[in-house]
């Protein structure tokens, strides 16, 4: 049965941007399986320049580091699941408005296999976790999470 579709627009502050995903979010993941599968458009093999990759309990963390790059997918959302969408992906990664969650989703720019690049909605760690992790790094080095 298909995802029913989410006819709310995303919020006014949130323009409908592709997402960078990088870890458990990637097609085959099981937040993809739950949250993405039947609702995206396209997903295209991508890099997000200028970040590391750090593991976490049982899931990665981007952290801005320009000497990095991390390996992910590019997902366009179906517009009819898109608002939807966003605010499952912003609770599952506790993005709060404030900027205090466990991650903070950013407009950042990633280059597809093609070289193209396009802006994207990133989750990068939050300030406690980025702090956490450059004080105690868990770093990736291939920046791959399925290569780890």
């Amino acid at each position: 049965m298909p995802p029913e579709p989410d006819l709310a627009p995303p919020p006014a502050e949130a323009p409908a941007l592709p997402f960078f995903v990088y870890g458990t979010l990637r097609t085959g993941g099981g937040n993809h399986d739950a949250l993405l599968a039947g609702r995206c458009t396209a997903a295209r093999p991508a890099v997000l320049p200028g970040a590391a990759l750090h593991d976490g309990p049982g899931f990665p963390y981007a952290v801005p580091d320009p000497a990095r790059r991390i390996v992910g997918e590019l997902l366009n959302v179906r517009a009819a699941h898109y608002g939807r969408v966003l605010r499952a992906l912003d609770d599952l990664e506790d993005c709060r408005p404030d900027g205090s969650g466990l991650y903070v989703r950013r407009r950042l720019t990633v280059r597809t296999a093609d070289g193209a690049e396009t802006d994207a909605w990133v989750y990068l760690a939050g300030p406690q976790a980025a702090a956490r992790l450059r004080a105690h790094p868990a770093l990736i080095a291939s920046g791959d999470w399925t290569a780890r």
